[in-house]
Parts: structure tokens; sequence; C-alpha cells
């Protein structure tokens, strides 16, 4: 598989950061690793290893990203406003640098993550449909709540799907762009899947309400939120997104 690594430096964020491109051709998918995890996780814990043969068949890209979560996500002792408009820069400098880089004009990436990056990709297409037209969301959660505690501010609220989806108006052009989407978000139901169990359940909820298809999958009770499932779980999803590599 063909790799590229890549130090730009991010306007938004005031300081170089690191991005790997793992692919020669087809659709390009943003990876995000777990919580603090950084650009090779997803590589060097096995998972670009589960989609290699749509890769290598040169039907997907893998776009591997870093994160900051330790000065937003993670930083519970840190100043709220702080940690969120850390978060804000980080996603423009996604959104606005890193994806640029890598895509043509008109044309649309997906995302996909575990854990943390899974709460990386959901925000990336419910913030972003007209960049984003799909994720795979492995063990995530959607209410910035966990992590952000009794603290609320418009930052917040906006990484915060189960907060905002609920509000959007019906006619919003993004509902439309939405149900054209491919919305995929799984979870276990084994050790350290509670929480992501209530929030895929409260997810599924509010899209069914809003007649946006998805597919919330709930995998089984010997299912924990680990790296051997996730495994398995990628390039199950994938196969049904991209087909038979």
């Amino acid at each position: 598989m063909q790799e590229q690594y890549f130090k730009t430096y991010s306007h938004n964020l005031n300081r170089d950061m690191e991005h790997a491109l793992i692919g020669h051709a087809g659709k390009l998918c943003l990876a995000f690793a777990p919580q603090n995890g950084h650009t090779w996780d997803f590589r060097n814990f096995g998972m670009v290893e589960t989609v290699r043969p749509w890769i290598e068949a040169g039907k997907l890209r893998m776009l591997l990203v870093d994160s900051i979560d330790e000065e937003s996500w993670s930083n519970e002792g840190g100043d709220g406003r702080y940690r969120a408009e850390q978060q804000e820069r980080w996603f423009h400098y996604v959104a606005e640098e890193l994806v640029p880089q890598h895509i043509e004009w008109g044309e649309k990436a997906m995302a996909t993550g575990c854990s943390m990056g899974g709460v990386h990709a959901a925000n990336a297409f419910f913030r972003r449909p007209d960049l984003f037209d799909g994720f795979i969301s492995l063990s995530g959660l959607f209410d910035a709540s966990h992590f952000f505690g009794g603290y609320m501010d418009d930052l917040v609220y906006a990484n915060s799907p189960i907060h905002f989806l609920p509000n959007m108006p019906a006619d919003h052009p993004w509902m439309d762009l939405y149900r054209r989407g491919t919305i995929i978000f799984c979870c276990g139901q084994g050790a350290w899947e509670d929480q992501m169990i209530g929030d895929s359940r409260a997810l599924d909820a509010i899209l069914t309400e809003k007649g946006v298809p998805h597919w919330a999958d709930f995998w089984g009770y010997d299912v924990n939120h680990d790296w051997p499932w996730w495994k398995k779980q990628l390039p199950y999803f994938m196969g049904h997104v991209l087909g038979n590599p």
C-alpha cells in the first residue's frame, strides 16, 4: 500500500500538524483514532490492514488524522471555553485545511473512527454534510456532556449531535444532505460500552424522528469496547459502503 507522510502548518491551530495518506486512488476516508490518539494509531493498531483489499483495489484512500484531544475533550481540569475553542480550531483545521489538500472539487469524503474517533467522524458529517457524505462510527459517543461535564456553550453544543440535531428545522438544507448520506454507527453490548449504547439508542431515535435513513447496529453482549472488535466491524461496514474490493 502506498503511504505518504505530511507535516503542514495549520493557520487555525498556529502550529505544524501531521497526517498520513494511505492508498493511491478511490474514496477519501478520514480515519480518526481513539481518545488522545495520533496520526499512526489507526495503522499501528491494525485498522488500516483490515481494509487493505479496498485500498489495493483503488477504491479507498485512508487519511490518518492527528488529534489535539489532550487540549480539548480530555482536558477535564481546564477552562471549559478554552477547551471548546481548541476543539473548534481543530475542527476547522480538518474541514478547511486538511480535507481540501486531498480531495478534488465537487467530491465528498467519508469519515470513520473508533471510540473518540467515532465522535469525530459523526461530528464531521453532521456539521459539514456539504463536505462529507457519510460516516462509520464504531463505539462513539454523541453527547459532548460526557466530556465537558456541566459546562455548555455554543461551541460544545455545536459538537454534540444529540443536542443540536433535535433542534434542526425540518426545512434546514442540511436535512436533505443527511437523508442522502450514509450514516452508520455501531457499538457492542459488552464491557465498557454502556455509555455508547445509550448514546447510540438516543441518536437512533432522533434520526428516526427526523426521517433520516441510517444504520444503528448493536453487536452482541460479548462485543467489547476494544480494538479486536473494531477490526472486525470496519471491514464489515466498509463492504456495505464500497462493495466488494
